[in-house]
């Protein structure tokens, strides 16, 4: 039994098809990347999994039960914490305020303390910044936060959407960094990316998305040699 098995995916905005017959499968522990172009449903697909908007067909499980009529709450109760695009944190709070929302459903304070340790030892930097207002952070700084904050639910699925955008080199490199600590540590990781090649050097498999429906899948290692692939997100 996988963790996540996505299977025929279905779902529309009004008239417009965004997924088709879309599935996929995340094992235990396991780094899964989903590349494509913009508007060819990455950031769709994540939202359907956190159940933030709603199927028109096909099944979604989890640890073998169904999330087809799960609220979003019960959703992260279950085990899936979603980092969503463009990081969305409450600009107005602090980076430590921000931080312990991501554990609202929780109850045991040492156990959440020990997950707030553990954002501040995976993101030192934080620790510095954690009185600070989130919105006078970088653009990196506060992906830091946003990722943080989705630990903070202690998920076993941690749910990306393009955690590198708008950040600079430098600090992107960090943010791959810590996504493979991340897994290192037991968490499974399903990340959407625009960076090809950075998606394929750390995950373990990849689904490539166009148009709402997938074209290929495959491990990183082949999908790297693939000569669509190479052409169209390697460049080369």
């Amino acid at each position: 039994m996988s963790l996540l098995d996505v299977s025929d995916l279905r779902v529309s905005y009004g008239k417009a098809l965004a997924l088709e017959s879309v599935s996929i499968k995340v094992e235990k522990g396991e780094l899964i990347g989903v590349l494509g172009p913009n508007g060819a449903g990455k950031t769709t697909l994540l939202k359907a999994i956190s159940r933030s908007i709603p199927l028109q067909g096909g099944t979604l499980t989890f640890k073998g039960q169904s999330l087809e009529n799960v609220a979003p709450y019960d959703v992260v109760a279950r085990g899936i914490c979603h980092c969503p695009e463009g990081r969305k944190l409450f600009s107005e709070l602090s980076v430590l305020k921000n931080l312990q929302l991501g554990a609202y459903l929780r109850k045991n304070t040492a156990e959440i303390d020990a997950d707030l340790e553990r954002v501040f030892t995976l993101f030192p930097v934080l620790r510095e910044r954690q009185w600070q207002q989130s919105s006078t952070l970088s653009g990196g700084e506060q992906q830091m936060v946003a990722i943080g904050r989705a630990l903070m639910g202690r998920p076993e699925l941690l749910l990306l959407d393009e955690p590198s955008v708008g950040i600079a080199p430098r600090l992107k490199g960090l943010i791959f960094d810590s996504i493979q600590q991340i897994r290192k540590d037991g968490t499974a990781i399903l990340i959407v990316e625009q960076d090809a090649t950075s998606t394929l050097r750390i995950t373990d498999r990849v689904y490539v998305l166009e148009h709402g429906r997938t074209i290929r899948e495959g491990t990183s290692k082949d999908l790297a040699g693939d000569e669509y692939i190479r052409q169209v997100y390697l460049g080369v």
